[in-house]
């Protein structure tokens, strides 16, 4: 029987492959309609992306502690501008960092595990008032922060006299208030989540003998890594960047007590000019957000977008 494949040029019927030169270039107008420009985008946004960083990097190396000195690539690289922000001298750098760290750190915990107690009440039990207070989540978040300034301070003040550790200047008050700030998007978000998650799993859980709290934490929590992994990195990086908050609670204490955000703008607008130390600061305070990112790397791109499947 003869061999219908012998001889066959390559990219044939015959179901051989074809080599890299028998296959016929695109004309470069037809591939950049097509693939380039979007090769194109990409390059343009990441330079948008990359270029405050970068500048921020040089303008921290800049040992003449000024950003109209600074280009993007530094000529003369000195260390000097961290060594003198971190000896303490002229600010507490230190204490900013460890009290940011307590406040950003202590919200994203605290905050994701009372969203996750609130969504799985949400997403799993039927109760008189569950759309209401689904409803009035929502409509809490639509207020703006600016809002709350006034009637914020007052509350502080007074639960100060009542509670000395708790008034203005403490850390600890302002975690307090920022447990109750995202608390409402992400309860919506992790609902969102969990409602993607079979029922059947609670339901042979239950047949089981398994109670709530056991179905919650020994299969909802290992299911929703992801969305929590979000939802605290999320509420890590807003609690960072915070300002206007920090600065109402914190503005009066003492220096000490000051978040990064709020020490740095103080320290830049009292000494009027050291910007290649604020750069230093700014450069440091970013190094935790890139640590947590790399960190819970694994679970970003899956958790960004499951918890708007289904809500």
């Amino acid at each position: 029987m003869t061999d219908i494949g012998l001889g066959a040029p390559a990219g044939t019927a015959t179901g051989t492959r074809a080599t890299p030169a028998t296959v016929a270039r695109q004309p470069f107008g037809k591939w950049f309609r097509q693939v380039g420009w979007r090769h194109l985008v990409g390059v343009a946004a990441l330079f948008f992306a990359l270029f405050p960083v970068l500048f921020i990097i040089s303008s921290s190396l800049n040992a003449a502690g000024t950003l109209s000195g600074s280009s993007l690539i530094p000529t003369n690289l000195s260390l000097i501008n961290y060594r003198e922000l971190l000896n303490g001298t002229e600010a507490p750098f230190i204490d900013w960092f460890l009290n940011t760290l307590y406040v950003a750190g202590g919200a994203a915990i605290l905050n994701t595990g009372l969203a996750a107690f609130a969504s799985y009440a949400f997403s799993r039990m039927r109760f008189v008032g569950r759309r209401a207070g689904l409803l009035s989540l929502l409509l809490i978040q639509m207020f703006p922060t600016t809002l709350l300034f006034v009637a914020l301070f007052v509350f502080v003040t007074d639960i100060g006299g009542i509670f000395p550790g708790l008034g203005l200047g403490s850390r600890t008050m302002l975690l307090v208030i920022y447990l109750g700030g995202a608390l409402g998007v992400n309860a919506w978000l992790i609902k969102g989540y969990f409602d993607t998650i079979p029922r059947d799993l609670d339901e042979s859980a239950l047949i089981d003998g398994a109670s709530h709290t056991q179905i919650f934490f020994r299969i909802i929590l290992p299911l929703a890594a992801p969305i929590l992994a979000v939802v605290a990195l999320i509420t890590f990086v807003f609690t960072l960047n915070e300002f206007l908050v920090a600065s109402v609670v914190l503005g009066q204490g003492k220096s000490e007590n000051f978040t990064l955000a709020v020490g740095m703008f103080r320290f830049i607008d009292g000494q009027g000019g050291e910007w290649g130390q604020f750069a230093a600061g700014s450069v440091m305070a970013g190094i935790p957000v890139v640590v947590l990112f790399l960190f819970l790397q694994k679970y970003i791109v899956s958790g960004l977008t499951a918890g708007a499947v289904k809500g």
